[in-house]
């Protein structure tokens, strides 16, 4: 695969194969009207700020529902993730030539440094060693670029719950490793991410 297998992304790899065997977007509760809803709301917040010029990057694209709605921006999409399986299932639902799909490892992009204008994803953060990979998105972004992500809020009751208590979880379908956010610590880890880019760019 041209990337080091460790065991977070050999459960990551797994759990891809969960989500194709049980439908991904009703593990993701995506598909009912409720869902549908909240998916063009999510969609809307992340892609709005897209234009036809820019070239965008779209880490773990999964089964391919937010490269769908990117394919409608008319942009230059790249769309990556670490399963083989999902990015079938996301050449199914966004058969496109004008997006490039690709596995990848979001430690270890396979692009230079300051190829993309903005970088998008939809619930990806929390299933990554959250400082490894933003350190590597500021690589890979151009000056004045953005990052729009949407995640989970650990402060949400539910979500608590769901990403503490192991049977809670299970029962979710949930990987092993995913956990959700504090704002705060959120907005920390994205702003020593952003520093240790551009001191690399600097030296």
């Amino acid at each position: 695969m041209g990337f080091t297998i460790d065991n977070r992304v050999r459960n990551e790899i797994a759990h891809a194969k969960f989500l194709i065997a049980h439908n991904a977007g009703e593990v993701w509760n995506w598909e009912t009207p409720a869902g549908k809803l909240r998916w063009q709301r999510r969609a809307k917040m992340l892609l709005s700020h897209i234009t036809s010029d820019m070239s965008v990057l779209e880490i773990g694209c999964g089964a391919g529902y937010l490269t769908k709605e990117l394919a409608k921006t008319f942009a230059f999409v790249t769309a990556i993730d670490i399963s083989r399986d999902l990015l079938r299932a996301a050449k199914t639902l966004a058969p496109f030539p004008e997006i490039r799909y690709s596995v990848s490892n979001a430690y270890m992009l396979s692009f230079g440094g300051r190829t993309f204008d903005t970088i998008v994803g939809s619930s990806v953060l929390h299933h990554l060693d959250v400082e490894k990979a933003l350190r590597e998105f500021y690589r890979v972004l151009r000056p004045g670029g953005k990052i729009a992500f949407t995640e989970p809020n650990m402060l949400n009751p539910q979500i608590m719950l769901q990403k503490n208590i192991p049977w809670i979880k299970k029962a979710c379908g949930d990987s092993p490793d995913e956990t959700a956010f504090f704002t705060w610590r959120l907005r920390a880890y994205a702003h020593e991410a952003w520093i240790y880019g551009n001191f690399d760019y600097a030296v």
